[in-house]
């Protein structure tokens, strides 16, 4: 099994199959708008833009889960990322990475690429991880990591 076998809502609703990602480097980022690294929302439109020509996609999951920093509704959230950081890339509808209510596709991520000595649970906001072309995962991300530090690995990834 691999990424492109869940699906997810879209901010807007829409049930999203991840196979229309299928042959594209994901960087996949559970979110929050009230975060110390909600300014993160700048790096990684940077990084959506400067390698979405070449197969490349963004995908952000808002979560409530850490300290209650998404609290808004979906149309809140949408709009707050609009409007304050230019946000393009795909945004999808709240969900939870943790727990007996994580989303399968973070249970997956989680399973995959386990964090710190093993652990699999998530430990804040902005976690992030690149999956390959072929939907596996190849590195996970603590918060703390900029999005212009993934550079090297994307590019690495999408090849020449």
């Amino acid at each position: 099994m691999n990424a492109y076998h869940f699906q997810a809502a879209s901010i807007g609703g829409e049930q999203v199959e991840l196979s229309r990602y299928h042959g594209k480097v994901l960087l996949i980022v559970n979110t929050a708008s009230a975060c110390g690294f909600t300014p993160q929302y700048k790096g990684l439109e940077e990084v959506y833009r400067q390698f979405r020509e070449r197969g490349f996609e963004v995908l952000g999951f808002p979560c409530n889960q850490f300290g209650k920093q998404e609290p808004g509704t979906e149309a809140d959230i949408g709009a707050f990322c609009e409007k304050n950081f230019g946000v393009t890339f795909p945004l999808f509808a709240k969900i939870d990475v943790n727990g007996a209510d994580a989303h399968p596709l973070f249970k997956h991520l989680k399973q995959a690429a386990p964090g710190l000595l093993g652990t699999e649970g998530i430990k804040w906001n902005f976690t992030k991880f690149l999956v390959d072309k072929d939907g596996s995962v190849y590195k996970r991300y603590a918060p703390q990591t900029r999005p212009q530090d993934i550079v090297a690995d994307i590019d690495q990834l999408l090849g020449a």
